[in-house]
Parts: structure tokens; sequence; C-alpha cells
């Protein structure tokens, strides 16, 4: 049906759908790819090979890399995800948001035009918009006791291999230097 109706699918035999997917148009969908819950993808959307989506929401013109993960959450336009990435329940990634290798991000809100590239972790965050996050660069969200947030505001740069201890609050235009 999904093929009848112009989706690509590399090989039919290695497509795994346990739930319901819903497509709009163009999309493009590699090899080794896991559907479960209800998951929707909006025009020109790819998925790569070896992603796992569970009820998520990826919007139009986004790219999902190889071997990404995308649990319980909603990706914007025209973004892209991974390699390697995992997009944890509680997520909401606004439009032209780059999520690189290996970043994990958790229950944050990640707005338009941000940029977490290379080996990070997110995780009960807020990042307003045009935010970057240098690669090693994580949220230390948990403290023994509770959980905490943190907030990067507009147009902050956050350097490589900075452990962000919530709560925190770096207002916008920030910079924060590598280490």
């Amino acid at each position: 049906e999904l093929i009848a109706n112009g989706v690509l699918i590399h090989d039919p035999d290695r497509l795994d759908i346990r739930g319901v997917l819903t497509c709009g148009k163009d999309v493009e969908i590699d090899i080794n790819v896991v559907i479960e819950g209800n998951v929707v993808l909006g025009d020109e959307v790819f998925i790569g090979a070896n992603c796992f989506l569970n009820n998520c929401e990826i919007d139009n013109g986004t790219h999902i890399k190889p071997f990404s993960l995308i649990e319980d959450s909603i990706i914007g336009k025209k973004s892209f995800v991974g390699p390697y990435a995992r997009i944890r329940p509680g997520t909401l990634i606004a439009d032209n948001v780059q999520i690189g290798n290996f970043v994990e991000i958790k229950n944050s809100k990640i707005d338009s035009k941000c940029r977490i590239n290379h080996l990070s972790f997110i995780g009960d965050s807020d990042l307003e918009e045009q935010v970057t996050v240098g690669a090693g660069t994580i949220t230390c969200n948990h403290n023994g006791i509770e959980i905490n947030r943190t907030v990067i505001g507009k147009g902050a740069y956050v350097g490589s291999g900075c452990n962000l201890i919530a709560p925190i609050n770096i207002n916008h235009g920030s910079t924060i230097g590598a280490g």
C-alpha cells in the first residue's frame, strides 16, 4: 500500500511495521527500518538504514540518518538527525535543526536553527533559536535526588566539552568557551 501511494522503499522485505505508518509525498525509506506505534512522516522525508521510529512525527524535508532512534518525539521541517542519534521521549525539535552523530536528547525543546552536531547529551533542557552546542557537551540534569532543567537563550554558543549543571540559565547571546 505504501509503495502504491508513492513511498520509495528500498527493500520491502527489510521494513518492519509494527504499528501505523502514515506518509506524505516523496518519502524514502532505506533498509532495516523498524516502525512501532503511530509514526507520521511528512513530505520528502528520508529515513536512513537501520533506524527505529516509535510514536513520532517527522515533518517535511527532514532527513533521519542511519542508525538513529526516535521515540515519542516530534521533529520539525528541514532538519536532520544522526547518524547514530537517539531522540528520547518528550523531545520537540523545531525547524532547520541539526542533530548530529552520537547525540542524545531527552525531554527537551530544541528551537529552530539550533546545532548540536557531535557527541552530546541534552536532557531536560530548553534551547531557544540559533543555539550552538559544541562536541562533547552535556547537560547534567540529575543531582541524585531530582531532575532540573537547563535553559539556553537565543544565539548562545556553548563550546566543546562543557558540563552544564542544572538548574542553569544561559542568557541569550552568551558564549561559553570549550571545557
